[in-house]
């Protein structure tokens, strides 16, 4: 049920707020703005009063990491996140700090400065610490999962402009960073007009953060304050009072990621179209014929692979790799050419210590992405990957055109 906190509410009680009990727990849910001095202060406040003895916040371990360790990016390994396949999330990451960069600029807080408070606040008084949200990469993922290949295009498309963006945040975005989340801001347009989205950026982690509340009575928590970005208030308070399932089921099930079909439909389509086609000219009309197709789809696929490595100021070596592994992408996605090219990349051009310090500000600008060796690499990984792309439809529909 949910009761009133006191007649005579203090002033951080004036902000919003629910407070729910559940099985011998009083969880009071304080709803922030993530740019806000104001929730910075009721937060400091509530944590300060002594009337809680555990603090739950929005927050994973990896970004609590990146609001109290600006260095932890420095001490990442590349080369790995490249070997791994999560390039395309580290850019996913970069584009949200670059975007909570410009909002720090532009408005004189810090986003999530209130999370931040609350979690050294709270260590500091020797209060118990739990970060309730799930992990941001997992929540990429599923959102990648469910959404279409012409969604999925548009938020690449809407990560690169996000990283590559300096001018200030529209007024429209920073009033529902005072009323709603950080990602759904950071999403932008995708999360508004994409219901999938909206309920995976925002709705399932209402119920993930309140079966991870649900967790805490076993832990002897009796009082638990809950700062959490105001358009989750709601969602979470229900969720809190009404769910009966496991919190662990509930938390297995939310980190699920949905498997792609083992059968990669696709390259396989790509893959018999090209094969097929080159047999049928060597069939049709002999070596000649059958060397000109497989020549003008290596030139096709790998000058324009290698063009986009170019163009991300690539090293000659990453261009070479390009261009040998752009032909062979849509046979074998292990082969992928950004991953390819951009693995020489770091390799030859290993990024140094200053290099990762320097990303956050280096991505402002179009030539601190070329002057950077960690922002040159993700540049090359997607203009290559591009290049490819665009490739693979032109060879594919020259090889048509002959063939017909």
């Amino acid at each position: 049920m949910q009761t009133p906190l006191s007649t005579e509410p203090t002033p951080w009680q004036q902000q919003p707020h629910k407070v729910v009990e559940r099985d011998g727990v009083r969880y009071t849910l304080l709803g922030t703005a993530h740019v806000s001095k104001a929730s910075i202060d009721a937060v400091r406040e509530a944590v300060a009063s002594g009337a809680f003895d555990t603090v739950a916040v929005e927050l994973d371990e990896g970004r609590l990491q990146a609001l109290t360790d600006p260095d932890a990016l420095a001490r990442l390994d590349l080369i790995k996140v490249i070997r791994e396949g999560k390039t395309a999330m580290f850019a996913a990451n970069l584009a949200l700090a670059a975007y909570q960069r410009r909002l720090a600029e532009q408005l004189g807080v810090e986003p999530g400065a209130e999370l931040k408070a609350a979690a050294l606040d709270a260590r500091e008084r020797g209060l118990s610490l739990r970060l309730i949200d799930r992990e941001v990469g997992l929540t990429f993922r599923r959102v990648r999962a469910r959404l279409g290949w012409w969604t999925r295009a548009k938020l690449g498309a809407g990560i690169m402009m996000a990283m590559f963006a300096d001018e200030e945040v529209a007024d429209d975005e920073i009033e529902k960073l005072k009323q709603g989340d950080l990602l759904e801001s950071s999403f932008g347009e995708f999360a508004s007009g994409s219901p999938a989205l909206f309920e995976t950026v925002i709705a399932e982690r209402d119920r993930y953060m309140a079966a991870k509340l649900r967790e805490l009575p076993g832990s002897g928590a009796r009082e638990v304050l809950a700062v959490v970005g105001a358009g989750h208030l709601s969602g979470m308070a229900r969720h809190l009072a009404e769910d009966g399932d496991a919190p662990q089921q509930v938390q297995r099930e939310l980190e699920t990621v949905k498997q792609k079909s083992r059968v990669p439909w696709m390259e396989l389509i790509i893959g018999t179209f090209v094969i097929g086609g080159f047999a049928w000219g060597f069939w049709k009309g002999g070596i000649d014929v059958g060397a000109d197709l497989i020549v003008q789809w290596v030139l096709a696929t790998g000058l324009l692979g290698a063009l986009g490595c170019a163009i991300a100021g690539g090293h000659p070596l990453s261009i070479l790799a390009a261009f040998i592994a752009s032909p062979l992408t849509p046979l074998h996605p292990a082969l992928a050419s950004g991953t390819v090219s951009a693995f020489v990349e770091a390799t030859v051009r290993k990024p140094t210590y200053a290099d990762f310090l320097a990303l956050r500000d280096d991505v402002q600008s179009v030539r601190g992405w070329y002057r950077n060796r960690v922002a040159r690499v993700l540049l090359n990984f997607f203009l290559t990957s591009l290049g490819t792309a665009i490739g693979v439809w032109t060879g594919g529909l020259r090889m048509l055109g002959k063939l017909i």
